[in-house]
C-alpha cells in the first residue's frame, strides 16, 4: 500500500499568478521524482496504453494539434510536445478552459523530476470558498497513480481500485493531509490563514464526504 506520510512529503507543492490575456490567472504547480528514466515517464505520460494503468482511461489524438479526452474527466488540445521534455495542452472541463504544461528532467541517473503547471482562471469568490486544494487534491492523486506505476515493489493503488481505495481510512488520510498541504501552500503564496484553512476544511469534506 501508499506510504501516506512518505508520499505526501515527496510531493511539492506551489501556488503563483500570471497575467494573461483575458486576465490574472491563477498557477499551481505539483512536482515529484520518481526512480525511471526521462524517455520512460514521457513515455508513461503521452503513450495511450499506459495512461490508463496509473490514471485514467484515454482517447482521441496525442499528437500535436490532436484532441484528447480522458474518460470521465477533462479533454482538450495538444498545444505543444517536446519528447522526451514535456508537453503542453488545454483542460477543458465543465465548460471552462484551463492550460496545462508538463515539464521533465533527468534528477540523477535513471531519475526524473515530473513537474506540472496548472493555469486558471479562477474567480476570487471561488478561490476564498475552496483554495488550490479544489484541483490539488486531484493532482496529488494522480502523482499517487504515476508513483504506483514505478513502484518496484509492487506497492501503491491499481488504477482498477482507486474508488475502494479513495474510501478506505488509508485513502481518506491521504486525501487530508494532501488538503493540508495545499493550505499550507496558500498561506505561503500570501493567502490570509483564516481564509485558507476555511477553504482548505470546506475540500476536505467534499472529497471525503464528512
Amino acid at each position: 500500500m501508499i506510504d501516506v506520510t512518505g508520499q505526501i512529503s515527496a510531493v511539492e507543492r506551489r501556488i503563483g499568478d500570471r497575467t494573461l490575456p483575458a486576465g490574472r490567472a491563477r498557477v499551481l504547480t505539483i512536482a515529484q521524482t520518481y526512480d525511471a528514466p526521462v524517455a520512460d515517464v514521457f513515455d508513461a505520460c503521452t503513450n495511450p496504453e499506459r495512461i490508463p494503468r496509473w490514471f485514467l482511461p484515454v482517447s482521441g489524438d496525442l499528437s500535436l494539434g490532436g484532441r484528447y479526452q480522458l474518460e470521465g474527466n477533462a479533454g482538450g488540445t495538444v498545444e505543444r510536445c517536446d519528447p522526451p521534455h514535456g508537453f503542453a495542452a488545454t483542460w477543458e472541463f465543465g465548460g471552462e478552459v484551463s492550460w496545462i504544461e508538463v515539464r521533465l528532467r533527468e534528477a540523477g541517473p535513471g531519475r526524473t523530476r515530473f513537474e506540472l503547471e496548472h493555469v486558471a482562471h479562477v474567480d476570487d469568490q471561488r478561490w476564498a470558498e475552496y483554495g488550490p486544494g479544489a484541483v490539488g487534491i486531484g493532482w496529488d492523486l494522480a502523482l499517487v497513480g504515476l508513483a504506483s506505476h514505478f513502484a518496484i515493489d509492487d506497492t501503491g493503488v491499481d488504477p482498477a481500485a482507486a474508488a475502494d481505495w479513495m474510501a478506505s481510512p488509508e485513502g481518506l488520510r491521504f486525501v487530508t493531509e494532501s488538503s493540508r498541504s495545499w493550505t499550507t501552500a496558500s498561506i505561503e503564496a500570501g493567502t490570509p490563514t483564516e481564509q485558507a484553512q476555511t477553504a482548505g476544511t470546506r475540500v476536505t469534506a467534499f472529497y471525503t464526504g464528512a
